[in-house]
């Protein structure tokens, strides 16, 4: 039977590590790469903290897999088993730019269902984290439950990329939302951007392309903060492709994909 206290207690120390090893970094030079295209980076970095993630697991949990977004880990085809789905550096852009609005993202799944989720602000110092069927926490503060929002007081996370025309998606339904809303925010990090629909700092979060590593530990902390993570139909996310996502608090889940999205 798996020991998830254990292993919850070994991940936050290595977050902590890694974040350590993150923070030295921004003294030294950094390598750095395009992959897919001129703006999606990865450096030295994203692969050396990817490295030291699947080192520990290969050694404390050799059954386990690992689904990585630097393709350091397994092929993974399916989430059968216990499966760490790990993005050491969310919002690389942000990275080499800024040193600030990054993350380290966790999801850990037991046969597609997820237990565990991480996200750790590596800058500020915060950590969100939950546990299935035990809630969410910022650090040792329990998050508060999702409260309903209505449209015209949301303040919605969305990249200004889908709010004009793009092949994705029709841009006119999330324009209307966008002037519908209080706000829209973008911080080029979709972990982050989940861990603020769980603390409430964002009402929403919207993305016509998040792959799973994007979303794997965020997609826990908001349900157990009371949220909703899903298509932008509603429908059930695929862990294992790329997805458009929908986190919302509760209500105003149901009005944006009724109401603006199909």
């Amino acid at each position: 039977m798996t020991n998830w206290t254990a292993i919850d207690e070994t991940v936050k120390r290595w977050i902590q590590e890694a974040g350590s090893l993150i923070r030295a970094s921004f003294h030294h030079a950094l390598s750095i790469q395009s992959k897919s295209n001129p703006n999606d980076l990865v450096t030295n970095m994203d692969k050396e903290t990817e490295r030291f993630f699947i080192d520990n697991i290969r050694k404390h949990y050799p059954d386990h897999f690992i689904l990585g977004e630097e393709g350091q880990g397994d092929n993974v085809q399916s989430l059968d088993g216990v499966v760490w789905i790990i993005d050491p550096i969310d919002g690389t852009i942000n990275f080499v730019h800024q040193q600030r609005n990054f993350a380290i993202s966790i999801g850990i799944y037991e046969n597609g269902k997820g237990v565990l989720g991480y996200i750790y602000d590596v800058v500020n110092g915060e950590l969100y984290h939950a546990r299935h069927g035990e809630g969410a926490w910022m650090n040792d503060v329990p998050l508060e439950k999702l409260k309903p929002v209505p449209v015209k007081k949301a303040i919605i996370g969305i990249s200004s990329t889908w709010l004009v025309s793009n092949r994705h998606f029709d841009q006119k339904k999330l324009v209307s939302l966008a002037k519908d809303v209080r706000g829209t925010r973008s911080y080029g990090s979709a972990a982050l951007e989940l861990a603020y629909v769980a603390s409430g700092r964002l009402s929403a979060y919207i993305t016509m392309r998040n792959a799973p590593w994007d979303i794997a530990g965020g997609k826990i902390i908001v349900e157990e903060a009371g949220g909703y993570v899903s298509t932008l139909d509603g429908s059930e996310l695929n862990m294992l492709t790329v997805n458009p996502v929908l986190a919302c608090a509760p209500g105003l889940h149901e009005q944006i994909v009724n109401d603006y999205l199909k």
